[in-house]
């Protein structure tokens, strides 16, 4: 089974496994032997939830994908903290938990909404003069990785469980859970890590349509043909990106290399309603490529420059 396959592919990945695990999971049970396969947004080995598989030409939705926003749900303990900010890290200090109330918790959180200044954990795929942060830090190198702003939409507190604390954040893409954690837990005094971390959603994909990954395992025919069901096709894999219909010429010109220009739409581009930003090209319900649309004068006005084009 030699064959090309585009599009997504929504997955729940288990505890213990890497990102890169559940890629070759996807390209076993599929088949897909000389087909690119990728994936959209790292999740650490100890952590689960969605993963986004990226199947063929889906690759290229790679950077349209990551940039959406994302939905977690954490568990920190206070009292201990580690050079990973996680649960498979080294120990590097503990200290007392004091008696801390859920609203007390809570009144803290509060203050890491918004747009907030963040440091990556130095245990992290950040490149530092070139070289992975982690790699670096695995040979105990000295690094000190540049501050980035994220933003934190929400924080919700939804259990204290001294020394645990259960909470879901939605967040920009960019965003370090374990980061977060870390400087929450200083915040409350003790400090603390990440025990687990799930991902629920990545823009309007969630984790609860997702294949579980252990599933990927089961090959059969009939398993085949369901799995190749839940491939979602290009078109449909960026939902909240706005479209507009264009003929059978200008999709075969755009497909060959032409640069379009406003006055090749039919009946000119009308912009309105149009934000700036990402605008995909359909023909006959398949996507053939993203556009950056520069929104200035109105409609009629402005410019459309190519991103991407599917074949």
């Amino acid at each position: 089974m030699g064959h090309q396959i585009d599009g997504i592919l929504l997955v729940d990945k288990t505890e213990g496994e890497t990102s890169h695990d559940v890629v070759k999971k996807v390209k076993s049970a599929l088949g897909l032997k000389d087909c690119k396969v990728g994936h959209a947004g790292t999740l650490d080995p100890f952590a689960t939830g969605l993963l986004i598989i990226l199947l063929g030409q889906g690759t290229k939705l790679s950077r349209f994908i990551m940039s959406e926003d994302k939905v977690y749900l954490g568990t920190m303990r206070l009292g201990v903290e580690t050079d990973t900010l996680d649960c498979t890290g080294s120990v590097l200090r503990t200290g007392i938990v004091p008696d801390l109330g859920i609203e007390q918790v809570r009144e803290k959180a509060r203050g890491f909404v918004g747009e907030i200044e963040q440091s990556p954990p130095i245990y992290s795929a950040v490149k530092y003069k070139g070289t992975r942060a982690y790699k670096l830090a695995r040979r105990g190198e000295e690094m000190s990785l540049k501050k980035r702003n994220v933003t934190v939409y929400s924080l919700r507190i939804y259990s204290v469980d001294l020394p645990d604390v259960t909470m879901e954040v939605r967040c920009s893409s960019g965003t370090y859970i374990r980061s977060l954690a870390a400087d929450l837990g200083k915040s409350l005094g003790p400090g603390g890590h990440l025990t687990s971390l799930r991902r629920l959603a990545s823009g309007t994909f969630k984790s609860e349509d997702a294949l579980n990954s252990g599933e990927l395992l089961i090959k059969d025919r009939e398993r085949f043909s369901v799995l190749r069901g839940k491939v979602i096709p290009l078109r449909a894999a960026l939902p909240g990106m706005q479209e507009i219909k264009v003929g059978d010429l200008l999709a075969k010109k755009v497909r060959h290399g032409y640069q379009p220009v406003l006055e090749d739409f039919a009946g000119g581009w009308d912009m309105t309603g149009f934000e700036d930003g990402n605008v995909k090209l359909v023909r006959d319900g398949e996507l053939v490529a993203i556009v950056k649309a520069n929104k200035s004068e109105g409609v009629g006005h402005g410019k459309v420059r190519i991103e991407r084009v599917f074949l």
